[in-house]
């Protein structure tokens, strides 16, 4: 497992890592809201209790990685993170297809991917590790419109994490083998937001990157 004793591990995003945490940090079992960040914390905590892991989550529904930029050095910078997971896009992605004439609130691509990059580019040096989660849609039909673009936003989410030897997560591919079974509508009213079941999904895929074991550290 890559973390070490008494990291601080925390995440940043949109609102599928808010998912109803409290403001400024959240952080503790009643903090961390109810998503895949509060799964992610609580099974580390079973698992690994002898690491004494600190977890915050500083996710802010509707937020673009724009919106990240602008808060950046309050909400990672000064938090001085050992490990940091960042997934951001789907607004980037959504507001151009459920807004489509609000263009003052479309990120497209390049500016999501430069602004990504300096992003990490400024955090990198002063973390031990770095995980970055690609944003998803929640359709198992890759030529969908807004599917093939969260697709593309995902690779670039890819080529920046190659750059600065961060840690990959493929959201949009921990999904796939779920279609195989399940219709999208059963995660999800809105290809979003999902329920607990699609956390977990995003929790499987974000501890098995970083080499979670369920049978832990401590032996009895």
């Amino acid at each position: 497992m890559k973390l070490q004793k008494n990291d601080k591990l925390l995440f940043i995003g949109d609102s599928i890592t808010d998912c109803g945490r409290e403001h400024p940090v959240g952080e503790g079992s009643s903090g961390l809201g109810h998503g895949y960040v509060a799964q992610v914390y609580a099974l580390l905590r079973s698992i690994y209790p002898e690491l004494m892991l600190r977890i915050q989550n500083v996710g802010n529904s509707g937020n673009t990685v724009r919106d990240l930029k602008q808060r950046w050095d309050r909400d990672v910078i000064d938090l001085k993170p050992d490990w940091l997971s960042i997934m951001i896009g789907i607004n980037d992605v959504w507001r151009q297809f459920d807004h489509p004439l609000s263009a003052d609130s479309h990120v497209f691509l390049e500016e999501y991917e430069t602004t990504l990059r300096e992003l990490v580019a400024s955090v990198r040096p002063n973390v031990k590790g770095l995980v970055l989660m690609t944003p998803y849609y929640l359709e198992a039909n890759a030529e969908d419109p807004m599917r093939a673009t969260m697709d593309i936003y995902g690779e670039a989410v890819r080529r920046v994490a190659n750059e600065y030897d961060a840690i990959f997560v493929d959201t949009q591919a921990a999904f796939a083998l779920f279609w195989d079974h399940y219709y999208t509508s059963v995660l999800t009213h809105d290809r979003v937001h999902p329920d607990a079941t699609g956390h977990m999904i995003l929790s499987k895929a974000f501890l098995d990157a970083i080499g979670f074991e369920w049978s832990g550290g401590v032996k009895s």
